[in-house]
């Protein structure tokens, strides 16, 4: 199979996933398929990828892969950019927010006989978490302050 080959079929995976066809997405998948995903500590087979995929898919809608940089070695395709949606739905117990949301992201697909058997998938969940207004991360004037207070605690008479 080509690295032409190889590069369209995951193109084709991740275009279906933004279409909402599952089953089409899916059926690129091997039986053997393997994910290992960022912050989930043992690798996925094609059900538990399936599962994770569906959580995303029904939280949130209007779902958009852009890829700055396509790679490809061989059998290998990795694909840089953002996923961009609107947080319409359920998702890990929080409930919508109605928020657009754009996460980096990086994925190396590896395929075999035209189906995706393995898969390193790496997004922004902290940032996710941030723009869902889960987590607050300090701007540079607080920061400034915290820093200013830790400093001068040292010096301070007991």
């Amino acid at each position: 199979m080509s690295s032409q080959q190889s590069q369209a079929i995951v193109l084709q995976f991740y275009k279906a996933f933004d279409n909402r066809n599952i089953d089409q997405a899916l059926a690129l998948l091997a039986s053997n398929f393997v994910a290992h995903m960022a912050g989930v500590p043992e690798p996925l087979d094609g059900e538990g990828f399936k599962q994770f995929g569906m959580a995303f898919y029904l939280a949130f809608l209007n779902g958009q892969h852009t890829f700055d940089e396509v790679i490809v070695e061989g059998d290998k395709v990795v694909t840089c950019g953002t996923f961009t949606a609107t947080h319409l739905g359920d998702f890990q117990g929080i409930p919508p927010t109605l928020k657009q949301i754009k996460l980096s992201i990086m994925h190396l697909d590896r395929v075999e006989n035209g189906k995706i058997v393995e898969h390193w998938g790496q997004g922004d969940a902290l940032g996710l978490m941030q723009q869902l207004g889960i987590v607050f991360l300090p701007g540079p004037t607080l920061v400034r302050h915290i820093i200013k207070k830790l400093l001068a605690k040292p010096f301070k008479k007991r």
